[in-house]
């Protein structure tokens, strides 16, 4: 399960930073991460298939900001996360 807090912490500027990009990107990844792992066992369920292929649309949108921005914050944040591109 996704906790929250540790993310924020982990990526965030400080406890209450939730809005930087690279605490949002850590956040979609660890929901893609348990995402996957559902769909593994629910290989039918077209709507959180959606649902993933949207977050993983979303996340790419905001590396690619985040790139835009400080391409080695964005290469930083890749590695940590193991994301590949």
């Amino acid at each position: 399960m996704i906790n929250k807090a540790e993310i924020v912490k982990t990526y965030g500027k400080n406890e209450q930073d939730t809005g930087s990009v690279e605490v949002q990107i850590a956040l979609l990844t660890e929901r893609i991460k348990n995402l996957t792992e559902h769909l593994k066992n629910n290989k039918q369920d077209l709507h959180s298939t959606r649902g993933l292929n949207q977050m993983v649309s979303t996340r790419k949108k905001m590396l690619n900001y985040l790139e835009k921005k400080d391409i080695n914050r964005a290469r930083d944040l890749r590695k940590k996360l193991g994301i590949r591109g």
